[in-house]
């Protein structure tokens, strides 16, 4: 057993759910797991893939449940809000993103994010989401990708950042039944709470209808980043009681 790996015990307090929830979970096959001498053993690296796919960006009711998850632990009310807006200045937007070919996507969206200053490694980042793309791939029915590292790497990266590239066409990316990908997101984030936390805000963004269509339209990273911007502050005045 990896010593990453989750019993139903330390599963239970990270999902803010009891172990018998989470046996149930597993027996039912809703949750990925493996008995090991009659107990359940969970995988980190599945897990965080399960809730990447459960928060919603694909299926809208996926995203209540993660956010409750994520928002759950004692501190969490003490959480400043993440901002994509905040996180994904008009430095680290590339419209069009200048890439034709899977490969030309990795590399571009790496450098795009290494003009921040903040990432203290492009080569080493790179390896890392290639590497999880070939475990994990990161493509979406909607068309967009979001690249990451198989486990936040806060030893290459001063500050949590995101980068944004789309190209002018739908490029092959793999894992999508064969769609076109054309809106990539790089995540580089140095804890995991961060990761989950700003993929459940970027999801509530990209499920806002119309959002989608009108990043594809826009002519530039000014008009890409007023775009995020405007969504995220229609998203807090929802929230709002009235």
């Amino acid at each position: 057993m990896s010593r990453d790996d989750f019993t139903a015990e330390s599963l239970a307090r990270y999902l803010h759910l009891t172990p018998s929830q989470v046996v149930r979970l597993a027996d039912r096959g809703k949750i990925p797991g493996r008995k090991v001498a009659g107990q359940w053993r969970f995988s980190r690296d599945e897990i965080h893939h399960w809730l990447e796919q459960r928060i919603g960006l694909a299926e809208e009711d996926g995203l209540p449940e993660v956010e409750g998850v994520l928002g759950a632990s004692s501190g969490a009310t003490s959480e400043r809000e993440i901002r994509i807006a905040e996180l994904l200045p008009q430095d680290r937007i590339a419209i069009p993103l200048p890439a034709r070919t899977r490969n030309s996507v990795f590399t571009t969206m790496v450098a795009l994010a290494a003009r921040s200053g903040l990432l203290w490694d492009p080569e080493k980042m790179e390896e890392a989401i290639r590497a999880r793309e070939e475990l994990y791939p990161t493509t979406l029915e909607n068309g967009v990708a979001l690249l990451h590292p198989r486990r936040p790497m806060p030893s290459i990266l001063a500050e949590p950042l995101l980068a944004l590239g789309v190209t002018s066409t739908g490029i092959p990316f793999g894992g999508n039944r064969g769609a076109l990908t054309d809106v990539f997101f790089l995540i580089c984030s140095i804890d995991d709470r961060g990761h989950l936390r700003t993929l459940a805000r970027l999801s509530k963004v990209l499920a806002v209808p119309g959002f989608l269509d009108a990043l594809r339209q826009a002519p530039d990273a000014e008009t890409a980043h007023n775009l995020i911007q405007q969504t995220e502050a229609e998203l807090g005045k929802a929230a709002q009681p009235e």
